[in-house]
């Protein structure tokens, strides 16, 4: 077989690194991924053996793949890791971050290993197949990365055939149709359909972390736009009473638990697709004026209900290695991060505060109103994967509930 001639930059008309004609002819790759700008890569299928269709983004985490297929922010998308060993660590019962379900593939440089740790319970190509998820290993993924930087958003097909045979045209049709990010309320597929209390506390090996033991049992309701384990986990590590309810909930739902404090979770989709649903309930609850803890795409909503714009990123910020300057101390964290969308500083509007901001390219990381107990950061402080040195604001969310339950008494 004739070797593809390398390309180091893809053009306007997309890229094909080989004879299609003469790899088919192999039956070697069944496995075949394409964009919707009609660059086409082929490679090895593992995991579940289907054709999926959904938003590809790249993720830089050296660790935690797990964690990282398993967030709900990643419903119908096809994750690429940058990282090339993945599945070394195999998989187990604890890293779970959510519905395994809901993430459309994953692109990986090579074909999953054998796991080689002591935490392992499955495979990780078994686990993925139980949990009905395709991938394509063999991918130069700095190639694909440089590609998905170009776009804003970029859909993309992973398919797969056993003898490597692929009707092209077929396949582009079918992820022609697929709809763009843009304007999705993704959260409607993750949201919890039924409200529950929630106990578990952190992990063992999480050492860095304190149980804040007393006699202050503060009731916090968290609204489920996707909300991964661990952040409930730290409400509990903060000794909350912890009841999540549905994003279909109605301020008459949060109301009767008496709540000392409101969470908004993370979640995936248009930030503007969820808040168009939600707005009712938005409102009347920031009315409440009781404290409100945000994240992810919890921190757009509560930006976009006091009237700021969430916009599109480049490519988005998806990692374990993120600079966050803190402008309230002046101190650098590094933190976990996973959005596509981010609030446009030009449309913050008067009362709200800019307290983080990203040391890659200055967008908003975190905000507070100016006058009333309610902050969001665009980050992620409860990690799983990446560091924990920013899990200090879910303390900083129990004194705020603190200060604000003494004041109601004054």
């Amino acid at each position: 077989m004739k070797e593809a001639k390398r390309k180091t930059n893809l053009p306007d008309d997309g890229y094909i690194p080989f004879n299609l004609d003469e790899i088919n002819k192999t039956n070697i790759l069944n496995s075949i991924l394409i964009l919707d700008d009609g660059s086409i890569f082929l490679g090895r299928s593992f995991g579940s053996k289907k054709t999926s269709v959904g938003e590809i983004c790249f993720n830089t985490s050296l660790t935690g793949y797990q964690e990282i297929i398993t967030d709900p922010s990643y419903a119908n998308q096809i994750i690429t890791f940058t990282f090339p060993h993945v599945g070394n660590v195999g998989s187990n019962n604890f890293d779970n971050e959510g519905n395994t379900k809901s993430v459309a593939g994953i692109v990986v440089r090579q074909y999953p290993t054998n796991p080689s740790n002591w935490r392992s319970d499955k495979n990780f190509n078994e686990w993925l197949v139980e949990n009905d998820i395709p991938g394509i290993s063999g991918i130069d993924t700095r190639l694909l990365t440089k590609a998905l930087r170009k776009y804003k958003t970029c859909n993309a097909l992973l398919g797969y055939n056993k003898k490597g045979e692929f009707d092209i045209g077929n396949l582009k049709e079918k992820l022609k149709k697929h709809p763009s990010m843009n304007g999705l309320n993704l959260s409607s597929l993750v949201t919890t359909k039924n409200q529950y209390s929630f106990s578990e506390t952190l992990h063992n090996f999480v050492s860095t972390q304190h149980f804040f033991a007393s006699s202050f049992k503060p009731k916090i309701v968290v609204i489920d736009f996707g909300v991964k384990q661990n952040i409930l986990r730290h409400l509990v590590n903060i000794n909350a009473e912890i009841t999540v309810i549905s994003e279909n909930s109605k301020i008459e739902d949060i109301i009767k638990f008496e709540p000392d404090g409101i969470f908004l979770s993370n979640g995936p989709g248009d930030p503007s697709a969820t808040e168009q649903k939600c707005r009712q309930l938005l409102r009347s609850l920031f009315q409440l004026k009781i404290p409100v803890f945000g994240i992810c795409i919890g921190h757009q909503l509560f930006g976009l209900s006091f009237g700021a714009k969430t916009i599109k990123m480049p490519q988005g910020h998806r990692g374990a290695n993120h600079p966050v300057k803190n402008l309230i101390n002046n101190k650098v964290e590094i933190t976990s991060q996973n959005h596509g969308y981010q609030i446009e500083l030009k449309t913050l509007p008067e009362c709200l505060k800019v307290t983080h901001i990203s040391l890659f390219d200055k967008s908003i990381e975190g905000i507070k109103h100016k006058d009333l107990p309610f902050f969001s950061v665009q980050y992620h402080p409860e990690a799983s994967p990446g560091p924990t040195e920013s899990s200090y604001l879910f303390e900083e969310f129990l004194n705020l509930i603190k200060v604000s339950k003494a004041n109601a008494k004054t």
